[in-house]
């Protein structure tokens, strides 16, 4: 109840989503949610317009006015401007209505959020009502069905959830027909548009499909409404708002009859089924030959597609009609008796059934292979159950025997009305201890004590008064609804203690999985817990980041060697595999992928003592359920450890920038003294000269040296705090190549070099001066890494609606193994030798190409060598207007 009340409030405080639903475009859900909007204006709710895609029609823009409007920003993209949706005005204005058109909208780049539907979540958090409008084709789940039907992919969708969550979904429907009459019309799309849209995705038999599906999934929805509602106001008698089925397996051999019967029909309805056992006082005496009889049967109605549960209880009508009640089930469907004929007396389980639920349809499945009720029993088996019960009749026998000396002595001080309540005492003690069968011996055996040691006369089994009769009577009636009575709240004591335990050894694995900070404590904590609840073993195979799995966690003695293909194939296909699966069912193991929900983590082998466990419905729930307790637990583990590391990242890349900053600045103005003492020796009279001059020019390289060191310092400082802001113009990439060439001239003197760029190159949108900074560095790493003599190419074409730029050269090629470490920062091609450079240059070259949208990497030069590629977005280059004038020669 206090859950209930929270949830209340918080559902108060928050805004409320209202969707309108359509099969697609056209069918009129914008037009819908602005005549809902008007509605509400008109009784006086402040309503805002925050977006209202019109696609131009007339009809709909007038619709829309005189709805204020919350103004769009402005959004940079690519070199252009874009108009999305202003979430902060919008909550600043905080309407109590705001009208979201097109929930799975896609945000551009550099939005608060990717996608609308997030948007409207943080208008509903700030208490704001949302009215938006989907397509069927626009739902996560459907994406795939659509796209398969319709052969066209819709790139943006919504997740199920936000569309189960809304509090209101109104279908907006119309036939196809009239739909494409809208189409033509240009009453959707303009003219042009509309006729490609008819001919592609608006064709008749795609409108009636997607028209289905979207009456199919508000079906669905209202039915949600409806079992929660039914829930919320705890309504027992059945709504039969939809085809159910309800299939109710017994011990007998004929359930799987009912089973596939239960499958045909639910397939001729598409309608949803169930199967269930009732597990009795009188059936948990079963041998062991019908036990694996009902699991398969369970389990044979899962893989037809029905949920299986298993439920106690005294009466199995009473079950039936109360689960039937609870999941709404309207058809039950059960196996006909055929009672023996000396109990023409006792009704069968369908009779029974309708006289406890008249309100629900009874279906009765013929079966010639056995009866409804009891499975038969061979002599041997019957024989074996008589040998294993032995001990406990006998200890009945000595009960009644040890009650009938303790009634001796009272014999002469209490009447026999009252001496009868110590054999009616040990007929509860042994129903208590020993169970239905030795309390109805007890029953009998204490009237026959009675009569012969106490009812006059005494020693004989004859009876002196006839009131005495109606004595036995009630004491063999009474003692045997006593034993009966204390049997079955005993098995259900049990069967409850035993739900009790479980679910209280899952709150205490939860509990220790919170603790830990590995994943051997998490395998070891599993371990404990499989051990207790389910006699297992196990091993824990974890994956690394390549997806493989790593070897297996053994926290167990004695586990047989873990199949890896079995274990990959249940990792790779998110499916169980193994023991108790269809999928290689011989061997010993069960496989459980461990699904997180970010992914999945690993894989369970699973050693059962008891295979036949895996087949019961609720073990095979707890496995499931424990395994996803040990994937987040894993999940968690592992994202903590990702956030240490990217926190120390983080605190290491800032003291580094902070670091390289300081340095930088404290050594750019001795550098720049250093460089101008340098030029100022040569122009001191006399000026220097032989071995003066030369220490003069050496002295004034290294200065520019290290001052070029100095400025890349500062250039990725720069770059990776973001404060680079990119000056992007059109430029012709030839003059760019050779003011770089030009810069380089002195070192490039021993290295030819060759410039090969398409006569057709368009102009580039880039930043000329970094641009010219990632040549300068490529073309220098190239003079570094290669003797003189070396050939440089520099080579540039398009491809695609890219850029591609080779610098390539002819020396002794890439580091193998190491062509992308090369590009980050400290990081050299030969980490030993005399060549100078502290390891920065790649990576400058790396953060500029990146920062105008492009990549780069390095590969082994086909003719030897080494080739770095770099490729740029190419864009719509602007148009030049009045080339005739342009003088080609200047």
């Amino acid at each position: 109840m206090l859950t209930r009340v929270q949830q209340d409030e918080a559902r108060a405080k928050r805004g409320r989503l209202k969707i309108f639903f359509g099969a697609s475009a056209g069918v009129g859900k914008t037009c819908a949610m602005l005549a809902a909007a008007r509605q509400q204006l008109i009784q006086g709710t402040d309503v805002v317009i925050g977006v209202v895609e019109t696609h131009g029609r007339m009809e709909t823009e007038a619709m829309a006015d005189g709805i204020e409007r919350i103004a769009p920003i402005a959004v940079p993209y690519r070199g252009r401007t874009l108009a999305e949706f202003d979430l902060d005005q919008a909550l600043a204005r905080k309407p109590a209505l705001i009208l979201m058109d097109e929930l799975a909208h896609s945000n551009v780049a550099g939005s608060r959020h990717p996608k609308r539907w997030q948007d409207v979540e943080e208008l509903l958090a700030a208490g704001i009502d949302v009215y938006s409008t989907v397509n069927v084709q626009h739902l996560e789940s459907l994406n795939d069905v659509v796209s398969g039907i319709t052969g066209i992919r819709v790139w943006e969708t919504v997740p199920d959830r936000v569309f189960d969550n809304a509090d209101e979904v109104v279908l907006v429907d119309l036939p196809p027909d009239e739909l494409l009459a809208r189409l033509r019309e240009g009453k959707v799309y303009l003219p042009n548009q509309a006729e490609r849209a008819i001919r592609n995705f608006f064709r008749r038999g795609n409108l009636l499909a997607l028209r289905e599906l979207a009456l199919r999934r508000t079906a669905d929805r209202v039915d949600d409404d409806v079992q929660q509602y039914r829930r919320d106001q705890l309504v027992s008698p059945v709504w039969q708002t939809q085809d159910s089925l309800l299939a109710c397996v017994g011990p007998g051999e004929g359930s799987e009859k009912i089973v596939r019967t239960a499958a045909r029909i639910a397939s001729r309805l598409e309608a949803p089924w169930q199967a269930i056992y009732v597990e009795t006082p009188e059936r948990q005496r079963l041998p062991a030959a019908s036990r694996e009889r009902i699991l398969k049967t369970l389990k044979l109605a899962q893989d037809l597609g029905a949920s299986t549960a298993t439920v106690t209880g005294a009466r199995v009508e009473d079950e039936v009609v109360r689960y039937a009640r609870a999941h709404n089930l309207s058809r039950i469907m059960v196996g006909r008796d055929a009672p023996p004929t000396w109990r023409i007396w006792r009704r069968s389980v369908a009779d029974r059934i309708g006289q406890l639920a008249p309100d629900l349809d009874v279906i009765q499945v013929a079966r010639a292979e056995g009866r409804a009720g009891v499975a038969p029993r061979s002599l041997e088996q019957l024989a074996g159950q008589h040998v294993a019960n032995w001990r406990g009749y006998a200890l009945t026998a000595l009960v009644c025997g040890l009650a009938g000396l303790i009634a001796t002595p009272l014999y002469p001080l209490f009447d026999l009305a009252n001496i009868v309540m110590v054999f009616l005492l040990g007929v509860v003690v042994v129903a208590v201890r020993f169970g239905r069968g030795p309390a109805v011996m007890a029953s009998f055996l204490s009237v026959a004590i009675f009569d012969f040691f106490f009812v006059p006369p005494r020693m004989s089994f004859a009876v002196s008064d006839v009131q005495y009769l109606m004595t036995f009577a009630v004491m063999l009636a009474v003692g045997l609804v006593v034993g009966q009575l204390t049997a079955g709240y005993k098995y259900q004591a049990h069967v409850a203690g035993r739900r009790e335990s479980r679910v209280r050894a899952l709150y205490e694995m939860s509990r220790d999985l919170s603790g830990a900070l590995l994943p051997e404590q998490i395998a070891e904590i599993g371990e404990r817990f499989l051990t207790a609840e389910l006699g297992a073993r196990a091993a824990f195979l974890l994956a690394d980041e390549n997806d493989r799995l790593q070897a297996p966690i053994f926290v167990s003695k004695g586990l047989p060697e873990i199949d890896p293909g079995i274990a990959q194939w249940a990792f790779d296909h998110a499916e169980p595999a193994g023991q108790g699966t269809d999928t290689l069912p011989a061997s010993p193991i069960l496989y459980l992928p461990l699904k997180a929900p970010m992914r999945v983590r690993g894989v369970l082998g699973l050693e059962m003592r008891k295979p036949a466990h895996l087949l019961i419905p609720e073990q095979r729930r707890l496995l499931d359920t424990f395994a996803s307790l040990i994937a987040i637990a894993l999940e968690r583990v592992h994202y903590v450890g990702v956030a240490q590391e990217s926190t120390v990242q983080i605190e290491s890349e800032r003291l580094r920038n902070s670091l390289l900053s300081a340095i930088s600045h404290d050594l750019r103005t001795p550098l720049s003294a250093l460089i101008g003492l340098a030029d100022s020796m040569f122009l001191t009279q006399p000026p220097p000269t032989g071995a003066q001059a030369d220490i003069s020019r050496k002295l004034r390289e290294q200065a520019l040296r290290i001052n070029a060191q100095v400025d890349n310092l500062l250039d990725m400082a720069r770059l990776q705090a973001g404060r680079v802001q990119l000056n992007r113009q059109w430029q012709p990439l030839e003059e760019v190549v050779g003011s770089a060439i030009k810069n380089l001239r002195p070192a490039l003197a021993s290295h030819p070099v060759r410039v090969e760029l398409d006569d057709e190159l368009p102009l580039v949108e880039v930043d000329s001066v970094l641009m010219q900074r990632v040549f300068s560095n490529l073309l220098e790493n190239a003079v570094k890494y290669t003797p003189p003599g070396t050939h440089v190419w520099v080579r540039a074409f398009t491809t695609g609606a890219q850029l591609e730029v080779h610098v390539e050269d002819d020396g002794p090629g890439l580091p193998v193994g190491r062509e992308e470490v090369i590009f980050k920062k400290f990081e050299r091609g030969q980490p030993e030798g005399n060549t100078p450079g502290v390891g920065l240059g790649l990576a400058i070259c790396r953060a500029i190409v990146e920062a105008h949208d492009g990549e780069i990497y390095a590969r082994p030069r086909p003719g030897g060598g080494a080739c770095f590629v770099f490729t740029l977005p190419l864009g719509t280059p602007p148009s030049l207007v009045g080339d005739d004038d342009l003088d080609p020669t200047s």
